[in-house]
């Protein structure tokens, strides 16, 4: 099983979030962890997906399917 995937959305999520804020207490890290993963498939641009999110990429490309 490849996991290039996830690798790149921990790498991602370290250098965006984990290393530049301190975090207070475990719970504020998990309240934080899933804003980001929130922010990363809804708002995020990536240039790979032809400069959208990837729920914007998906949903084009599935209305483009039908």
């Amino acid at each position: 099983m490849d996991n290039a995937v996830i690798e790149n959305l921990f790498g991602t999520l370290k250098s965006e979030l984990f290393y530049i804020q301190k975090f207070n207490s475990i719970a504020h890290l998990k309240r934080e962890i899933k804003e980001y993963i929130k922010y990363y498939n809804n708002e995020r641009i990536k240039s790979n997906l032809n400069k959208m999110s990837p729920v914007e990429y998906r949903t084009h490309y599935y209305k483009s399917l039908n």
